[in-house]
């Protein structure tokens, strides 16, 4: 059974239901909507290009199964994804595509597209979204197409990060050195007793989303800069922050696990973030933890699965984690109770990175001074493109990324996103070297 039969199977109960996915990335901004904000936080973001992250659903969806996109494939990228067979489902576009909207914002704007889906109730066909907040639970409404996840108010509960770290006490997980702030006039306390432990203190949101929405505070100096800009509201203002010890040169982990409909836990992947000279690089896979750590992270999901089922949550999770320098594994940093960027990655992991290959899950960020087509990329790429089970190479999973940003005038900040594979993690690091030193010359970066 694949990765989206297990998943239907968990969530549905039938393995063979068909799925209409709806990839609505930066779900957070949907819930965050009315909570408190750090000073500056979350003021501007690459939102046209996020929002067609949403094309990365063309690669999760299985035969029968149908992806809501914002706009059409571009035809040679669909046709490759075709040529190589990484792309089984169908799908099916919007007629009102607004960049600076997620896809869910689109759809319910369609009445052609809510048209289709209302023809697709047949009593076995689900919505899955990426996360479930006010806009799902609507379409699922206007369209008469269940939702294949829990409701949007304790999809939104389970994920702050403020919950996050009150679970990880309750079940006795080793928890990162910190506390949680829910009045600005707590604050203060909690930055000088965090720094008085000594190194650096990361102050997060508790729905933050994607690096926005925290503060690193280096000193006593740092401190007071941000106290002065938040303390103006009042010290009774709600806050709702995770102060943290920042754990200097750990390695981050993801991994991610489903909590099905009826209670079960099932472990699915971890991959580890990829550092060179300080500059991330992506997400590497497989990865072998020492055992105590994989015995350990064993335990968390379970734990940490069975609770979120008795909040009534039932879906997929992906958790942040920490490897810290002497071995201690951190287990839970952060509860992400919707896909995350490994749920799209592993469909692609199951039919082209076997045993004995491996990957990294990557982002090239390009500055552009106009819009490439997918075979300039193919061209700039070149023994490096993959093509097919059992090569390595650059596999591309997002193509919409690179020119949503473009607007006709000027330079522009595109993303390809790939998978880079091969015969070990230092062949996959180097493939990923070397295809961005070729994109940038295909974007007319010099070094």
């Amino acid at each position: 059974m694949n990765f989206v039969a297990r998943l239907k199977k968990d969530l549905i109960g039938d393995a063979g239901a068909r799925f209409v996915f709806v990839n609505n990335f930066e779900v957070e901004r949907s819930w965050a909507v009315g909570e408190p904000k750090l000073p500056g936080a979350g003021i501007s973001f690459a939102g046209a290009t996020v929002n067609r992250m949403e094309e990365m659903g063309a690669l999760l969806a299985g035969e029968g199964d149908l992806v809501v996109l914002k706009a059409p494939m571009d035809p040679a990228f669909a046709a490759y994804l075709a040529r190589i067979g990484a792309a089984d489902g169908s799908t099916l576009i919007v007629e009102h595509s607004d960049p600076d909207a997620m896809v869910t914002e689109d759809a319910l704007n369609s009445p052609e597209l809510l048209g289709k889906l209302r023809e697709l109730a047949d009593g076995n066909t689900y919505l899955m979204p990426l996360g479930i907040s006010a806009s799902e639970e609507a379409l699922a409404k206007e369209s008469g197409l269940p939702l294949a996840g829990s409701t949007a108010q304790i999809c939104k509960a389970v994920n702050g990060k403020v919950f996050s770290r009150g679970l990880v006490d309750a079940l006795g997980l080793r928890q990162v050195p910190g506390r949680v702030v829910h009045t600005v006039g707590e604050l203060r306390d909690a930055l000088t007793a965090q720094l008085a432990l000594g190194g650096r203190v990361v102050v997060k949101e508790s729905l933050g989303v994607s690096g926005r929405g925290m503060v690193v505070v280096e000193d006593e100096r740092g401190a007071n800069r941000l106290l002065r800009l938040i303390e103006r509201r009042g010290a009774d203002a709600p806050a709702n922050l995770v102060v943290e010890s920042w754990i200097e040169h750990a390695q981050d982990l993801n991994y991610q696990f489903v909590v099905s409909r009826t209670g079960g836990v099932r472990f699915e992947t971890v991959k580890a973030a990829v550092l060179k000279n300080g500059v991330h690089q992506g997400h590497r896979f497989p990865v072998e933890l020492p055992p105590v750590a994989a015995r350990e992270l064993a335990e968390a999901v379970e734990k940490i699965g069975r609770a979120l089922h008795d909040e009534g949550f039932f879906g997929m999770v992906g958790v942040d984690a920490m490897l810290a320098a002497d071995g201690t594994l951190y287990p839970c940093l952060e509860i992400n109770a919707r896909f995350n960027m490994s749920t799209y990655q592993s469909r692609i992991a199951e039919k082209f990175i076997p045993e004995g290959k491996h990957a990294i899950a990557a982002t090239f960020s390009l500055k552009l001074q106009r819009e490439h087509t997918f075979a300039e990329v193919e061209t700039a790429l070149g023994d490096l493109f993959f093509t097919g089970a059992g090569d390595t190479g650059v596999l591309v999973n997002n193509f919409a990324t690179l020119n949503a940003a473009a607007t006709g005038e000027g330079s522009f900040h595109g993303r390809l996103y790939a998978i880079c594979v091969g015969h070990s993690a230092d062949e996959a690091l180097a493939v990923r070297t070397e295809a961005e030193r070729r994109l940038g010359e295909m974007a007319g970066e010099t070094a």
